[in-house]
């Protein structure tokens, strides 16, 4: 399959995500989007396990989900970002549940994600080239 009209279908199925929602709900979605997206230019909007999802560079950032009428926002400590000395399995996941009747937590939002991003890039710095 060409590679442009996989991402063209993946950016289509990731669209109909935010389009399904009810009104109130999908313009909570694309607000919590944007403020994530604004915290660095290398974050990355993909759909992931269907739903969307948030990466920086190779590393699980977080994601978005509706679950039961309800908007949780995942914040993810990537697996790869643990000392080899410390055997991970799984990434550690901790949610916001976010009310659609109460202000979003900005602040709290993009402090949260530039915590996780500095960890990233300690990694990134300190790894060594494969070659």
């Amino acid at each position: 399959m060409d590679k442009a009209i996989s991402e063209a279908r993946t950016v289509n199925a990731l669209e109909h995500y935010y389009d399904k929602q009810e009104t109130a709900t999908r313009e909570c979605l694309i607000a919590v989007k944007s403020i994530v997206l604004s915290v660095d230019e290398n974050i990355i909007h993909k759909r992931k396990y269907q739903i969307p999802f948030f990466s920086y560079y190779e590393y699980n950032l977080g994601f978005l989900w509706v679950r039961k009428k309800k908007i949780l926002l995942g914040f993810i400590q990537d697996k790869k970002s643990f000392p080899t000395t410390e055997q991970r399995i799984k990434d550690n996941v901790i949610t916001l549940q976010i009310n659609l009747l109460d202000d979003i937590p900005i602040d709290d939002i993009k402090e949260t994600f530039r915590q996780l991003i500095e960890k990233y890039n300690k990694n990134l710095r300190t790894k060594k080239p494969s070659w």
